[in-house]
């Protein structure tokens, strides 16, 4: 049962896959001109000559010459071959460009992702169990200001505290005197000191909304009728909350699992600009600028990629959990 609904969820991926290409693609055609007009535009801004000859090798050399539909087959087709093209504006593969920044930017996401359901989830269970109390009411504090505050900002104090008191610029991955260094310990020390700040930002700013949706939800459970039996037959406390409550309790935040990962890459393009962190973000804002559309689609692919292998691991993490969702069952007791 449970390996065929699986199946099913990963057969189901499929057409989400397509339909999300055809509008990726349609998104980034939306925009009045392409790449070659915009460096034809900078080039007659910067006083230069444009030969309408090379103009139109170019429009033939990128295939924009060439009817949607040609394009669009031609575009999936180079996805599947992992042939995405080249960037006209950096005149490299596209592939090579996503490659130096895909592995920074998954390991900041994935790391901010562990640290913010690390946290949130005994945090709010925390605050459930202690409800009414001063704890309740400073992890509440915490929350709302967690809230409340925009990560940019906290990445701009970060930046100018650690600069001023320490005198250690977490701008980028590594100090200037390790930039072009071999690796060593001291280089390993300093990434990590660098991916420090990031991680911590992303994560700490996923933890308020997660730890207030955990706290409510085990509220909810507590005060269901099987809680009260287990507690009157003298279940042991942390046995009776971990068991049972918390398990159901948790699956709302399973399921939003795989829009996080997604979420942290793309939303992190201002941290990351702050940071001066050589992640995917800066460069889709820097290809959406430059009209760089063989380069944004791959990226806006990409993520729409995440979000569906997300939402599949959170289909599967939640039968797991709770084989029930497999048949069709309810959580509720």
């Amino acid at each position: 049962m449970i390996a065929a609904t699986i199946a099913r969820r990963c057969l189901s991926a499929i057409p989400t896959l397509l339909i999300s290409s055809i509008l990726v693609f349609v998104i980034i055609q939306l925009p009045p001109g392409d790449i070659v007009t915009s460096r034809i535009q900078q080039m007659q801004e910067a006083g230069a000559q444009v030969d309408p000859q090379r103009i139109e090798a170019l429009r033939h050399q990128f295939h924009l010459d060439d009817p949607l539909p040609i394009r669009y087959l031609r575009w999936v087709g180079g996805m599947l071959t992992g042939n995405l093209g080249s960037s006209l504006q950096h005149d490299r593969p596209v592939t090579a460009i996503i490659g130096s920044a895909i592995l920074p930017t998954v390991a900041i996401s994935l790391a901010a992702v562990v640290i913010s359901l690390g946290l949130a989830i005994p945090l709010g269970v925390w605050a459930a169990l202690r409800r009414g109390t001063i704890v309740d009411h400073a992890l509440g504090l915490f929350a709302y200001a967690g809230l409340a505050l925009p990560s940019f900002l906290i990445a701009l104090v970060a930046n100018y505290a650690l600069f001023t008191w320490f005198g250690m610029s977490p701008g980028g991955l590594f100090s200037p005197e390790y930039r072009e260094a071999p690796w060593s310990l001291g280089r390993v020390w300093d990434l990590l000191l660098h991916l420090l700040v990031p991680v911590l930002i992303l994560g700490l700013a996923g933890v308020a909304g997660t730890m207030r949706v955990m706290r409510a939800n085990l509220l909810d459970e507590l005060r269901k009728p099987y809680v009260t039996t287990a507690r009157a037959k003298g279940v042991h406390p942390v046995v009776l909350v971990w068991r049972y409550p918390v398990r159901i309790a948790i699956t709302p935040i399973i399921a939003t699992v795989g829009w996080l990962l997604p979420y942290l890459v793309s939303g992190s393009v201002i941290i990351a600009v702050v940071l001066s962190l050589p992640t995917v973000g800066p460069i889709l804002l820097e290809a959406l600028r430059a009209q760089d559309m063989e380069l944004a689609g791959a990226i806006v692919m990409l993520l729409s990629v995440l979000t569906v292998v997300g939402s599949l691991v959170s289909d599967i993490l939640l039968i797991l959990i709770d084989p029930r969702v497999a048949r069709g069952q309810t959580s509720a007791r």
